[in-house]
């Protein structure tokens, strides 16, 4: 029975031992791999703030529309962003997070862009997004 209360211990405090290791990420391979969750986690809340928008649209086609082309414009800026900002590293072993670090930053931004549509008060003509 004690070693079935360590073993959960130790299972218990793995999620917060993988979290220290992003903190104190010392080696390349951990920083990637950290940064890459961060920017899926951030891809994730975007496309869920998105979907929230697309639903609030969904009696206006022709806002609708315009944010979609919005969207599309803002991921080929990011790309192309990214792809700029990060060519200094271009074919070096390190140039995946220097990318993956500069598409999540700009993901974060966009997130809270969409999360001050969602967040419009009713009558506010300068939103695009109705209030809920």
């Amino acid at each position: 029975m004690p070693r079935l209360v360590v073993l959960l211990a130790l299972l218990a405090l793995a999620p917060a031992a993988r979290a220290d290791d992003c903190a104190d990420a010392a080696d390349q391979r951990t920083m990637g791999e950290c940064v890459g969750k961060s920017y899926q986690a951030a891809d994730a809340e975007l496309n869920s703030l998105y979907k929230r928008i697309q639903q609030r649209l969904k009696d206006d086609a022709d806002t609708a529309k315009l944010l979609v082309a919005a969207q599309r414009s803002w991921v080929a800026f990011r790309d192309a962003e990214c792809t700029f900002s990060s060519s200094g590293s271009a074919g070096g072993t390190i140039h995946p997070m220097v990318y993956a670090q500069c598409a999540d930053g700009l993901t974060r931004k966009r997130i809270a862009d969409l999360k001050a549509y969602l967040a419009c008060g009713e009558g506010d003509m300068s939103c695009p997004v109705p209030a809920q």
